[in-house]
């Protein structure tokens, strides 16, 4: 086993994430990293990631999700406001597959949002919570993802963009994450929730017309 996993804790929790461009496997140091861990399993359980596009990818260094609304300005957390970075000696941001928290470029502005890493990102260290890696041969699928092409000059992925299909947990340490409502009612919601955007839109439109 490579010294760099020797130096890590033991994972305590397993996810699968099925993405466009095949399963992840993940394993999270959910012992380690309580709060980031808890929020993306209990809103991976009610489909809160189902569908979600990865909105961001700067190609040799990260690819990042986990924003419901797909603009990469928004997210949500299980204690309903931004939660505490979890900073952990033992875990560094050295290589490529590893899991963080994405945040507002502030101290303990952690949501929904996550990133992996396409290499090692020294520069992040200690301003991302590291929660999780992918394991085995599903690395390649990562490497799928971050080949995606990206708009010129941006870092927003080509139309259409790599996306979450589902998150599926294995295992939990604790054995209490429940979701707060099923994927049924949160899939629900999201449809409820694109209705009332394209009505805005439309309304927007109709006011812009009517300016003479």
């Amino acid at each position: 086993m490579s010294n760099i996993y020797n130096t890590e804790p033991a994972p305590s929790a397993r996810v699968v994430m099925s993405t466009s461009a095949g399963d992840l496997d993940i394993e999270l140091w959910a012992k380690e990293t309580p709060l980031a861990s808890r929020n993306f399993l209990q809103l991976a359980m009610e489909g809160y990631y189902d569908g979600t596009t990865f909105h961001r990818l700067v190609q040799g260094f990260i690819i990042q999700g986990g924003d419901a609304s797909g603009a990469g300005d928004g997210g949500e957390s299980i204690y309903g406001q931004p939660f505490a970075d979890e900073p952990h000696q033992r875990l560094r941001l050295n290589r490529r597959g590893l899991l963080a928290c994405a945040n507002e470029g502030e101290r303990d502005s952690n949501t929904s949002q996550f990133f992996f890493t396409l290499d090692a990102t020294p520069e992040l260290q200690g301003r991302h919570t590291m929660f999780g890696r992918i394991t085995g041969p599903t690395i390649y699928n990562l490497l799928t993802l971050a080949s995606h092409e990206v708009q010129q000059g941006t870092d927003t992925p080509v139309q259409p963009a790599p996306k979450v299909l589902t998150v599926k947990v294995l295992e939990e340490p604790w054995g209490d994450v429940k979701p707060r409502i099923t994927r049924e009612e949160r899939a629900e919601q999201e449809r409820a929730r694109r209705v009332a955007k394209k009505e805005r839109a439309r309304e927007r439109e109709k006011g812009a017309k009517g300016v003479k």
